[in-house]
C-alpha cells in the first residue's frame, strides 16, 4: 500500500445492504491508520468529560440553580449516559470514523448521515474557534503586551501540525492533556472532600449550612433548576469523540465497549461529585462563583495562587478540546467524503492521515476566529447560535438510529451486540422524550430560544440538501432513470 492513496470505492451491493440509495457503503472500508493504543483511548474517554465547560461554564449554572445544580447535573448526566450507551451499542457493532453519521446513514438513509455529519463538523469547527479565542484570552493575562491573534495563530498551527503528522501524535497529546485534567479534578475532589469532613488543616466542616441556607436547596425555584439543567446539558459535549477515535485504535470493539461501560462512574465522580463539593463548601450566591467556581472553592480553602492554578487547568482543557475537535472534525468530514457526501478532492489519505480534511477543518476554524475579530456581534454570533443546540440534534439522530439498527442487528448479526442498550426500547424512548423536553425548555428563555431557531434553520437546510442528493442518487441508480435512458439511447451514426 502506498503512502498516498485515494478513497476506496464501495460496491453497490454494500450500499444496498446498508440501506442507502446512493450505492455507497457507509464507510465499508477505510485507509486510515490504527495508531491509537488502548491507553490513548481510555484516557481520551476519561478526559473527554472534563472540559472548560465544567471548569468555567458551570459557574453560571450554580448562580442560577443554587445547590440544586447537583440535581441538574445528575439528571442531564443520566440522559448523557443513555445516549452514550446507544452510541456505544452501534459503534461496537460497526466501528467507523464517522461514528453516529455512519449509523444514521445505515438506519435512516443517506440524508440523515449527511445532516448529522455536517452539523457536527460545523459544531466542532466553531468550537475550535471559541476555544482558541478562550486560550488566547488567558495568555493575554500573563503576557498583556502581546496580541490575541498571535496566540490564536500559534495554537492553530501547533494542533493542525500534530493532527497532520499521525493519529498517534493526536493520541499522545490527548493522553497527557487528559492525564493533567484528571489529576487536577481528582486533587480538587480530595481536597474538597477533606475540607467537608473537617480533616483539612485550617478549615472547619461546613456541614449542610450552604446546602440548606441562603434560600434552601432550590433558592430560585423551578426556573433556576431549568436554567441550571440547560447549562449542564451542554457541558457534557465532547463525549462522542471517543467513538470516532475508536475506529483508529488497535481493537475498536473492545475500546468502545470499555469506554462506554465506564461512562457512568466518570460522570458521577467528575461532574456531579465536583458540583456537590463546590456548593457544600461555599455559598451558591458567592459573587466569585460566576467567574470560576473551582477557583472560588480553592480560594475558600486557602490554596495559594488558586486563581492562577485554575487558569493553567482551564488553558489545558481548552487546548485539549482544540486538539480533539480538530481531530474529530477531520475524521467526520473524511467519513462523509468517503461516502460521497462531500468534496472528493478532500478524500486523499497520506500516511494513514486524511491531511486535506485536517487542513480544511483547521482553516474553517481559523476563519471563524477571523469572523470574531471582524464581525463579533453579527456573523460570529450567528455561528455560535447555529451550533447552540446542535448537540441535541446529534443526540436525536443517535437515538432514532439506535431504534432502527437494534432490530436489524438482532435479526442479522446478534453476535455484534457486544454492548447493549439497557431496557430497550423503553429507555431509548425515555431519552428521546428527555431531549424533546430540553428543546421545549429552551423556548422559555430568550437567548436559548434564538439558539434553538438558528440551529433548527441549519438542521433543516442540511436535511433538505441531503434529501435532494439522496433523491438524485436514487434516480441515477434507477433502471428507468436518466442514466439508463442515456445508456439506451442510440449512438449517433448507428
Amino acid at each position: 500500500m502506498s503512502s498516498s492513496q485515494t478513497l476506496p470505492e464501495a460496491s453497490p451491493a454494500e450500499g444496498t445492504a446498508a440501506g442507502t440509495s446512493s450505492g455507497r457503503s457507509p464507510e465499508s472500508g477505510s485507509t486510515l491508520g490504527h495508531g491509537l493504543k488502548q491507553r490513548h483511548l481510555s484516557m481520551i474517554a476519561l478526559g473527554g468529560v472534563i472540559g472548560a465547560g465544567l471548569f468555567v461554564g458551570s459557574g453560571a449554572g450554580i448562580a442560577a440553580a443554587g445547590p440544586s445544580i447537583v440535581l441538574a447535573f445528575a439528571v442531564s448526566g443520566l440522559l448523557v449516559m443513555l445516549v452514550m450507551r446507544m452510541l456505544g451499542e452501534m459503534s461496537a457493532a460497526h466501528p467507523a470514523s464517522g461514528s453516529f453519521s455512519v449509523h444514521a446513514e445505515r438506519a435512516l438513509g443517506p440524508w440523515a448521515g449527511f445532516t448529522a455529519g455536517w452539523i457536527f463538523w460545523v459544531l466542532l469547527c466553531v468550537a475550535v474557534a471559541a476555544e482558541a479565542i478562550g486560550a488566547a484570552t488567558i495568555m493575554l493575562t500573563w503576557f498583556p503586551d502581546t496580541a490575541a491573534w498571535m496566540w490564536v495563530a500559534l495554537f492553530m498551527a501547533v494542533f493542525c501540525g500534530t493532527n497532520l503528522a499521525s493519529v498517534r501524535n493526536f493520541g499522545e497529546y490527548e493522553f497527557w492533556f487528559a492525564s493533567l485534567k484528571v489529576l487536577a479534578i481528582v486533587a480538587f475532589l480530595v481536597l474538597g472532600g477533606l475540607a467537608i469532613v473537617g480533616a483539612l488543616p485550617g478549615t472547619d466542616a461546613p456541614g449542610a449550612s450552604n446546602l440548606t441556607g441562603q434560600g434552601g436547596f432550590f433558592p430560585n425555584g423551578a426556573n433556576g433548576l431549568v436554567i441550571g439543567l440547560l447549562a449542564s446539558i451542554f457541558a457534557y459535549g465532547g463525549l462522542e469523540t471517543v467513538t470516532i477515535a475508536a475506529a483508529e485504535s488497535e481493537n475498536p470493539v473492545r475500546g468502545v465497549a470499555k469506554a462506554v461501560r465506564t461512562a457512568m462512574w466518570r460522570i458521577a465522580v467528575f461532574y456531579v461529585g465536583s458540583m456537590l463539593v463546590i456548593v457544600t463548601l461555599i455559598p451558591w450566591n458567592d459573587p466569585s462563583i460566576k467567574d470560576g467556581p473551582y477557583a472560588a472553592a480553592l480560594d475558600h480553602l486557602g490554596i495559594p495562587a488558586a486563581g492562577e492554578i485554575m487558569k493553567v487547568v482551564v488553558l489545558i482543557a481548552l487546548l485539549s478540546a482544540m486538539n480533539a475537535n480538530i481531530y474529530g472534525a477531520s475524521r467526520m468530514s473524511y467519513s462523509l467524503v468517503a461516502r460521497g457526501e462531500g468534496p472528493a478532492v478532500l478524500g486523499k489519505v497520506s500516511g494513514g492521515v486524511p491531511r486535506r480534511t485536517v487542513l480544511a477543518s483547521s482553516a474553517f476554524g481559523f476563519f471563524a476566529v477571523l469572523l470574531s475579530f471582524w464581525w463579533p456581534d453579527t456573523v460570529f454570533t450567528w455561528l455560535l447560535n447555529m451550533v447552540g443546540a446542535a448537540v441535541l440534534v446529534v443526540w436525536g439522530f443517535i437515538a432514532f438510529s439506535q431504534l432502527r439498527s437494534r432490530r436489524r442487528l438482532e435479526r442479522e448479526a446478534p453476535e455484534k451486540l457486544v454492548v447493549r442498550m439497557w431496557a430497550f426500547p423503553v429507555l431509548t424512548w425515555l431519552a428521546i422524550a428527555g431531549m424533546l423536553g430540553i428543546l421545549l425548555l429552551m423556548l422559555r428563555d430568550g437567548d436559548t430560544r434564538v439558539q434553538l431557531f438558528f440551529t433548527a434553520g441549519l438542521t433543516l437546510s442540511l436535511a433538505a440538501v441531503g434529501l435532494l442528493r439522496q433523491r438524485r442518487a436514487a434516480r441515477a441508480a434507477s433502471p428507468t432513470g436518466p442514466a439508463a435512458d442515456r445508456a439506451d439511447a442510440p449512438v449517433a451514426g448507428d
